[in-house]
């Protein structure tokens, strides 16, 4: 059965982002407000030393949740925003899923919005880099599900057949001379970023593996590209070609000579 992905919208990670934001503040201050007495009772200072350092971490999240919006809106943000806005979705992050389950939005459906606003923030940066810089992970679920070549440990046990895609991806890799690597899982692609230390990531994954992954492996820039579910999760999947090359080219700052 062919699973249909609706286009990921920014706004919606954003809009719970935000909420949360305002969750965390109000239930922030209502603890504080409610342990003055007992702190109190410690030292006259404590209740203000706590609500000090309280303020100060909702002030930094605040900064960096700022930094996100005005990246979005085509402003350019200080370096320092960079780390700021991705420790505040690490830390809202959990939470913008509870608010999602409580007005019945897909988990799913967050992620890729997640993935969308990523995505974003990485293309304003217009980052270029060499060509032994730049890694494609893809899932081995990529690959056909009965074939006797596992491509895991080396893509040249591939026979390019044309079953799956993986043909496909090597012979894109070889062209643009970018590394290629197919991951039976997320231990497996953090020790090849690792080993090959790139520069910037092209990672195909689900939503959750991306979601993961790209919180993961920050500040390292990564692209994530959905993979298509044609037999439904993790069997025989399939990736857009002609996103994967554009994205590949993006990051080389060149195009393919034919």
């Amino acid at each position: 059965m062919l699973e249909v992905v609706s286009r990921p919208q920014k706004r919606l990670f954003l809009v719970l982002i935000l909420v949360s934001l305002l969750i965390a503040g109000f239930f922030s201050y209502w603890l504080w407000k409610i342990s003055i007495p007992g702190l109190a009772v410690i030292s006259s200072y404590l209740p203000w030393m706590i609500g000090l350092v309280l303020g100060t971490i909702l002030l930094i999240i605040m900064a960096g949740v700022t930094g996100i919006v005005l990246a979005i809106m085509g402003f350019r943000t200080p370096r320092f925003f960079q780390g700021i806005a991705w420790s505040a979705i690490n830390m809202l992050f959990p939470m913008t899923i509870t608010i999602g389950k409580l007005f019945d939005v897909d988990k799913e459906r967050i992620e890729r919005s997640f993935i969308e606003l990523s995505n974003h923030l990485i293309r304003q940066k217009h980052i270029i880099v060499k060509p032994e810089q730049l890694l494609i992970l893809t899932p081995h679920c990529i690959q056909q599900e009965n074939c006797p070549h596992k491509v895991t440990k080396t893509i040249t046990n591939c026979r390019r057949c044309g079953a799956c895609q993986v043909g496909d991806l090597a012979a894109l890799a070889e062209y643009y001379g970018v590394h290629l690597a197919i991951v039976t899982g997320g231990t497996l692609a953090r020790k090849v970023v690792k080993t090959i230390r790139p520069h910037a990531v092209l990672a195909i994954a689900c939503e959750r593996d991306l979601t993961s992954g790209i919180q993961d492996v920050f500040p390292l820039p990564v692209i994530g590209v959905l993979n298509q579910r044609p037999c439904g999760p993790c069997c025989n999947t399939r990736v857009d070609m002609t996103l994967v090359e554009q994205t590949v080219q993006k990051f080389l700052g060149q195009s393919r000579v034919e």
